[in-house]
């Protein structure tokens, strides 16, 4: 059985210093707990004490070879999602494998494809158009059809978001590597104008913006003063090693808290 979070929170959320809304990707948690036969960590808590604390959804990655999301994850962590209204569940995958069976069960508030081949270690790039273009347009249709708003894991190309946009997307999520690289290089000032370019061209032609990969305490910041008109960024493994020290709850407020101050 879910918690409901505190009427108090349910105030806070809609405060206009939360303009961009965090998803936590629980993958790591399953990753460890795959380790095991003991079904511990358990995501279903971790996700519970992560809404708990304000995020304001749940992100997983079921992939075929099942190395961490495994389908009942899914079931059980839209199961508790049901109870708490105005949080969104994320799922992200290929849509080419495994990932539409999921959209199809469980209805998903969002869906993100992601161009992964099957035993990528981790996602690493974005779609291309107009190569990706038909074979993405039904797909985008099915889940639209499910109830799910569909994002595209997307490079930060500002030429590419009209083309996203022309097949029915709803979002794009940048793919935030490079700018995290660079960031800890001390170069983050080169990359921030790709994306601030990217995001309004995203915009301009009707898209909404998410970004994810790499974003942690120190990053995120400058990040969001630079890119304005994100609406969600996605984190998990930086989160996730944060919340080893932290807790769940404290590391999530040490997010938000970076967010309203990005504002």
């Amino acid at each position: 059985m879910s918690i409901a979070p505190p009427a108090s929170l349910e105030t806070a959320l809609t405060m206009p210093g939360h303009r961009c809304a965090l998803s936590v990707n629980l993958n790591k948690v399953a990753t460890v707990r795959n380790t095991r036969h003991l079904g511990i960590p358990s995501l279903t808590r971790a996700a519970t004490l992560c809404l708990q604390a304000g995020a304001q959804g749940i992100t997983v990655h079921p992939r075929p070879d099942e190395r961490h999301i495994r389908a009942h994850d899914v079931t059980d962590l839209a199961t508790l999602l049901a109870g708490w209204p105005g949080r969104e569940f994320n799922i992200e995958g290929n849509p080419f494998h495994n990932l539409m069976g999921f959209v199809e069960a469980v209805r998903p508030q969002q869906v993100t494809f992601v161009p992964d081949a099957e035993g990528q270690f981790t996602s690493d790039h974005g779609w291309r158009f107009p190569q990706d273009a038909d074979r993405l347009a039904p797909l985008i249709a099915q889940a639209h059809a499910a109830g799910a708003r569909v994002s595209l894991f997307m490079d930060p190309e500002p030429a590419q978001m009209a083309a996203a946009r022309a097949i029915g997307a709803d979002r794009v999520e940048l793919y935030t590597e490079p700018y995290a690289a660079a960031h800890a290089r001390g170069e983050a000032a080169q990359q921030i104008p790709r994306y601030r370019d990217a995001a309004r061209a995203a915009l301009e032609a009707g898209l909404a913006v998410n970004a994810g990969h790499d974003l942690n305490l120190h990053n995120l910041t400058e990040f969001l003063k630079g890119v304005p008109g994100v609406s969600e960024v996605s984190i998990g493994h930086a989160l996730l090693a944060d919340a080893l020290e932290l807790g769940y709850g404290a590391a999530v407020q040490a997010y938000l808290a970076i967010i309203a101050r990005s504002y």
